[in-house]
């Protein structure tokens, strides 16, 4: 088996064992974990978007720390500050919980904007810049955000810039009625602590895995047309009528990157567009912007996607 190959069946084998019915969104994560991106996660309270980041924070063997976000939430409060050392005599920097290797910002659209700002240096450049001191994060640092997209109250929707960080956002809804029927199994005959244990009990997987399925994504080819096609797709979402922003050079970037690795995941020498439809809706959905009046249609990015996959042609 690929390195790849290994690693989506060990994220699948570990996390399933406690995220019942999560099989796109482990698919996802494996995607963005090669890719080194971040992942918004969408989706009502309730349908494990937490135990899913703390599971894999546990399986990658790495440290969790999780955000609460709140309209009093300050920038220093995620980022850390310096504080004076009375022993020492002088400021030492303690490091707020974006140090670690999975953060979890739930309810992110809930963070006051100068909050929210305060992610895109360390989701970008992967490092923290307090006062005029630069602290580098973990190679692996992942972020994972909720955000529940029926609440309003009280919210700050996440900028066109923030959004475009993300690499991928994932739609959680609703499990199916066999895979709720399987969570009542597991633990309905519990009172308490039980998925807390089950996640104690995860194997960590080898850390060189990852590195190992970077350097196989890479080596998958990419022809020509396929690029121009991402690139079409890009384009009829920038001229949409019903679009007021299309895709960024950045999601162009994200959407190759998210399809190559798609394409390594089953093997294959080169990405088609199967591929690229495969991940298109995890890409682009978040970083199109409707306009007023299809957003007062009832209209939706994912419907959109859909229809620039439908209308853009295939190259052969």
């Amino acid at each position: 088996m690929s390195a790849i190959g290994e690693l989506h069946s060990t994220l699948e084998r570990e996390l399933s064992r406690v995220v019942v019915g999560a099989h796109d969104a482990i698919r996802a994560v494996t995607i963005a974990l090669v890719a080194r991106g971040h992942v918004l996660v969408q989706g009502v309270p309730g349908l494990g978007k937490t135990l899913l980041a703390k599971s894999l924070a546990r399986v990658l063997g790495g440290e969790f720390k999780r955000i609460q976000g709140t309209a009093d939430l300050m920038p220093t409060d995620i980022t850390g500050v310096h504080i004076f050392d009375e022993a020492r005599r002088a400021f030492v920097f303690r490091p707020g919980p974006l140090f670690a290797d999975v953060v979890l910002v739930d309810e992110i659209n809930r963070a006051g904007p100068k909050t929210q700002s305060a992610l895109l240096e360390a989701m970008e450049e992967r490092q923290v810049s307090v006062e005029r001191d630069v602290f580098t994060l973990p190679p692996d640092f992942l972020v994972l955000a909720t955000q529940n997209p029926r609440e309003f109250e009280g919210t700050y929707p996440l900028p066109e810039s923030q959004l475009d960080r993300f690499m991928l956002r994932i739609d959680v809804g609703y499990p199916t009625r066999a895979a709720e029927m399987d969570v009542l199994g597991r633990y309905g005959a519990r009172i308490a602590g039980a998925p807390a244990d089950v996640i104690a009990e995860l194997a960590p997987l080898e850390r060189a895995l990852i590195a190992a399925a970077r350097i196989e994504a890479e080596q998958v080819h990419v022809a020509e047309a396929l690029s121009a096609y991402i690139l079409d797709l890009a384009s009829a979402s920038r001229e949409h009528p019903r679009l007021s922003l299309g895709l960024s050079t950045r999601g162009v970037l994200a959407l190759l990157k998210a399809a190559r690795i798609a394409a390594a995941l089953r093997g294959a020498e080169f990405v088609t567009p199967d591929d690229v439809k495969e991940v298109a809706a995890w890409v682009m959905a978040h970083r199109l912007a409707l306009t007023p009046e299809a957003a007062l249609d009832g209209a939706s990015d994912l419907e959109l996607v859909r229809a620039l996959l439908s209308d853009t042609p295939v190259p052969r």
